[in-house]
């Protein structure tokens, strides 16, 4: 995984002002940017404003938004709004590498907040399409590289199915260009990843980017105890990893990475193995690290992703399937409330979800 971090915002920022520098002597105020309402100048001003309110968020931990925009003026040149898009560029880039780990500020879509790779991949996204829009309109060549098009994707896009190319499927993502085989878009959102916080700690999605690097044996840019995390967690990566490539991902119904609070430190993974069936069935899975275990981490995480769950209109039962000899495992799901299934439960469920005959079936219904 290419860690996301200021160093992709300033190639972001260099791009744009490396590919709009040429236009500067023409008249962006009378111009419309590419397919937008907004002239070039208009969405040149957007641009600064989301990096310098990215900024802004970001190194407060704002949870509401702050009372400060920023707005170009009035006689402000070609020349001088790119110096603004830099001097802003850089405050997110250098606000993304000094803030906190676990630093969230508000963000309204989908889940009301952002991480600081969220922010980034943000301002990355911003650049790469609205440089596209004016460098349209104003008749200029731009195309980011194909790496910094690939992270907008896979930490912002996790909903969308991987393209041959990462630019073209980008573009079409966001309503600015065709692919073979695939209906136009007319509207869309961007996601960043849900959390959902414990007591002691906070189950973190996983986004694609990060599920990649964890099924190659990476740490998916979390700090994990022990030397962590336990296959279980590779396995199910690995898995959501081949839903995304399918274009069939709900990243609410993903692999979650479970983060203590006094540390910072991932002491596990858990998850859904895919989205509710017809009936409003879905079925959890979660492993801890070894040094982690007997403390009523898994409990915890458990009764709060099924709540959850549960709380959705879509969710009716969530279910767990443990083996006959893994008594701790039934102890924590019998702590979070789950219920041995009836033999008859377990029969129709060996026959619908080909389950093995050797584990037990343990539901909480809401």
């Amino acid at each position: 995984m290419r860690p996301l971090s200021g160093d992709q915002v300033d190639e972001a920022v260099a791009g744009c002002v490396a590919a709009l520098r040429a236009a500067v002597d023409q008249d962006w105020r009378g111009v419309k940017a590419g397919q937008l309402e907004w002239s070039c100048l208009e969405t040149a001003e957007h641009l600064a404003e989301a990096l310098f309110g990215y900024a802004n968020r970001l190194v407060t931990g704002a949870q509401d938004y702050v009372p400060c925009d920023l707005a170009f003026d009035e006689d402000a040149d070609a020349a001088g709004v790119l110096e603004v898009i830099r001097s802003t560029g850089g405050l997110l880039a250098a606000t993304v590498r000094t803030a906190p780990r676990q630093v969230r500020a508000v963000h309204p879509y989908p889940f009301g907040s952002a991480d600081r790779e969220g922010f980034a991949a943000m301002g990355i996204t911003e650049l790469l399409l609205h440089t596209y829009d004016i460098a349209q309109g104003l008749g200029l060549p731009y195309e980011p590289s194909a790496e910094l098009a690939e992270s907008a994707l896979t930490w912002l896009f996790p909903h969308v199915q991987p393209g041959r190319a990462p630019w073209p499927t980008l573009l079409w993502a966001t309503g600015r260009g065709e692919l073979t085989g695939r209906a136009p878009v007319t509207d869309w959102r961007w996601r960043n990843n849900l959390v959902i916080p414990a007591e002691r700690l906070t189950l973190t999605g996983i986004r694609p980017a990060a599920a990649g690097d964890l099924c190659l044996g990476g740490d998916g840019g979390f700090e994990w105890l022990d030397g962590g995390p336990y296959q279980g967690t590779r396995v199910a990566t690995t898995q959501m990893v081949k839903a995304y490539e399918a274009g069939v991902h709900r990243p609410e119904f993903g692999v979650f990475a479970l983060v203590r609070h006094e540390d910072g430190r991932a002491i596990g993974g858990m998850g859904f193995h895919g989205v509710p069936d017809e009936e409003g069935r879905v079925e959890v899975g979660y492993d801890l690290v070894e040094g982690a275990r007997g403390q009523g981490y898994a409990t915890e995480a458990l009764r709060t992703l099924t709540e959850w769950a549960l709380a959705r209109d879509d969710v009716d039962m969530v279910f767990a399937t443990i083996e006959h000899a893994n008594v701790p495992s039934q102890r924590v799901v019998s702590r979070a409330g789950f219920a041995r299934a009836t033999v008859e439960e377990e029969r129709i469920a060996q026959e619908e979800h080909d389950m093995d005959a050797g584990l037990q079936l343990y539901i909480r219904r809401a």
